[in-house]
């Protein structure tokens, strides 16, 4: 099995720390997308990363697909429930982290553009998205609705989301009035799967 991504990537690490957390072995293949030069388009047209090569020979990409595919292969430990609907309120918190993820990904691009073409608008309106998607997560975690002691697609979502905003810099004081999210992301960033994802300094 082989996943295609960046080391840079929340959602590749997102689909990095699944598979370490089920013991499944994988060949890491370092492509960046946003490089002149790669061979992402190969194994997913858009262009995007993660994508995933079983040995079967099978392509599956991007990263709540190939999060589906792994469980789909039925080994310990879960990370979705078994219910159906269940497993749907979970994949729309896994949806909202990657929104954190796009939002984040969109101000880090906005802000390499020559000062002369950035716009703070822009920026501001990703702020916005990222601060009201936190607020959610912490109330979801304050109702019982996001479980901030389980390992599942939701919780490894929300802490590749908010590993990525530490790493770029982006939302500075989001822990600020949100304990319940940061005793989550305390948890999960002291995990061995966490510790070996850690996206590199630069």
């Amino acid at each position: 099995m082989k996943l295609i991504g960046s080391y840079t990537s929340p959602f590749v690490r997102k689909i990095s720390i699944i598979l370490l957390e089920k013991g499944i072995t994988f060949e890491f293949v370092n492509e960046q997308p946003y490089n002149a030069i790669n061979n992402v388009m190969h194994y997913n047209p858009l262009g995007k990363v993660p994508a995933l090569v079983t040995d079967e020979g099978d392509v599956w990409y991007d990263s709540p697909i190939i999060a589906e595919y792994i469980e789909l292969l039925n080994i310990a430990p879960a990370m979705l429930p078994q219910d159906p609907l269940a497993a749907l309120k979970m994949r729309q918190i896994e949806a909202l982290a990657d929104g954190i993820m796009d939002a984040a990904l969109i101000s880090v691009r906005e802000s390499a553009r020559p000062a002369a073409q950035q716009s703070e608008s822009e920026r501001q309106r990703q702020r916005e998205k990222i601060n009201h998607s936190l607020d959610c997560l912490e109330r979801y975690l304050d109702e019982g609705l996001l479980r901030g002691d389980a390992l599942d697609l939701a919780t490894v979502s929300v802490a590749c989301a908010i590993g990525y905003l530490n790493f770029r810099h982006v939302a500075p004081g989001w822990c600020v009035d949100r304990p319940l999210l940061v005793k989550l992301v305390e948890n999960l960033f002291q995990r061995e799967s966490f510790a070996r994802t850690e996206p590199p300094k630069a």
